[in-house]
């Protein structure tokens, strides 16, 4: 898929594909309306329309990304709804009886050595706080709000991040939770210039340079 990414934006790699994978795997029900939060480019929210969503929002903080998004969308000659946003406009939406079908998201979730995450520039589409679950955290604790009855959030994170505690905060919220789709992956640029900062955390181990990404699904009853 061809898509426009000016600098600053997030580009698609195998997190990405990675999500997209489990997308597909999750055969979308036609008609669905799917919120693609932290859309980047807008290709999860635009393949979700390929697969027959009905209705398709695309968020995200930085008005770069609300750019391209629509770039994309209108390059692809698809209805794709792209809005600057964050979770609390996500919710607002959903609590005035518009919650969504489907909810795709890529966080940011990379642990930073930062403890504010940032406001601006391209760190925005990647930092996560100290261990990585600023956002995190607050996506499982206000998922079954985003989600409607019988409705699924497909989310994608770094096993750096505490698979467990992802899937251990859905579980408390009411939701059933499980990995679908995993994959291993040399550390990027990020990464690397972090590694021995990592290290001492122990979040990885000395001379890990690999990553496990995850995707985790989390149903609503």
């Amino acid at each position: 898929m061809l898509l426009l990414r000016p600098p600053g934006v997030y580009a698609p790699q195998d997190d990405t594909w990675l999500l997209r994978q489990a997308l597909h795997d999750a055969a979308l029900a036609p008609g669905a309306r799917v919120l693609d939060l932290c859309t980047g480019t807008g290709v999860l929210a635009m393949t979700a329309l390929r697969m027959g969503a009905a209705e398709a929002v695309a968020l995200d903080a930085s008005p770069r990304a609300v750019l391209a998004a629509r770039c994309n969308a209108w390059l692809h000659r698809l209805p794709l709804t792209v809005r600057r946003g964050d979770l609390t406009d996500a919710l607002a939406e959903a609590e005035h009886g518009r919650p969504f079908d489907v909810v795709l998201t890529n966080p940011p979730y990379v642990p930073s050595p930062r403890r504010e995450l940032p406001r601006r520039g391209a760190a925005m589409c990647w930092d996560g706080g100290p261990d990585g679950r600023a956002v995190l955290d607050r996506l499982c604790a206000y998922a079954p709000s985003l989600l409607a009855r019988g409705g699924t959030m497909l989310m994608v994170h770094s096993a750096l991040c505490g698979t467990q505690v992802t899937l251990g905060l859905l579980r408390e919220r009411g939701l059933k939770s499980s990995v679908v789709a995993r994959t291993t992956i040399p550390f990027g640029p990020v990464l690397r210039e972090r590694a021995a900062w990592l290290e001492e955390r122990g979040l990885i181990a000395p001379g890990q340079r690999t990553e496990e990404l995850v995707v985790v699904r989390a149903d609503r009853p």
